[in-house]
């Protein structure tokens, strides 16, 4: 199941509010701050997390930890300079921590088809596999972290802000769901533990 919504902002109204949603996209790029294309795009893409399948918008790989019917939302709210990214999910397990990245490619049959972690500043010496895991590329400011700790109703809300935006012609993917929160030791940075599930994120 699959809802998005998402709107072009023009730069008096990213002045004014990062927000803002319509019912056709539209995007309004500003000159680029750096070696590629930045665009400003909001959006908000929901999902019902559910077996996969082609057409299948929030997958999830372990039903135990991420039930069949959970449902999530991501939103992208660019500014001139930064980018805001929530995450607002319902149907977990109450009262457990959980981490949660943005990555570079669509969701697949398997979790690692989702590919590493969207950087901004790519890790040189990093692939998919292995992983970025020097804390200078993977960490919360060069990378999306969500992680969260669900109620007791199995219910979090939780943003990150970057002071960086999308490059246009390789935004962020999806956004995958672990076990853990995030580490940030030598060796083990950005690392979160076993893919739970998955958000495939629009282009």
């Amino acid at each position: 199941m699959r809802r998005a919504i998402m709107a072009g902002l023009g730069l008096t109204g990213l002045l004014a509010a990062a927000g803002g949603c319509g019912s056709a996209e539209k995007d309004a790029a500003l000159p680029s701050t750096g070696t590629t294309a930045s665009v400003l795009r909001a959006y908000a893409e929901s999902g019902t997390f559910a077996a996969w399948a082609d057409d299948q918008t929030a997958i999830t790989y372990d039903p135990a930890l991420v039930p069949i019917g959970a449902n999530a939302t991501v939103t992208v709210s660019p500014a001139v300079v930064e980018t805001v990214v929530q995450l607002d999910i319902q149907g977990l397990l109450p009262s457990r921590g959980y981490g949660a990245h943005l990555h570079t490619n669509v969701c697949g049959a398997k979790p690692d088809d989702a590919g590493p972690h969207y950087q901004h500043h790519h890790d040189p010496k990093a692939a998919a596999s292995p992983p970025s895991v020097d804390p200078s590329f993977a960490n919360p400011s060069n990378e999306v972290w969500l992680d969260f700790t669900t109620d007791v109703a199995g219910t979090a809300s939780v943003s990150s802000t970057v002071q960086w935006r999308f490059d246009q012609t390789t935004p962020p993917r999806s956004l995958i769901i672990h076990t853990e929160h995030t580490k940030t030791a030598p060796g083990k940075a950005g690392t979160a533990g076993t893919r739970l599930a998955c958000i495939t994120l629009p282009e």
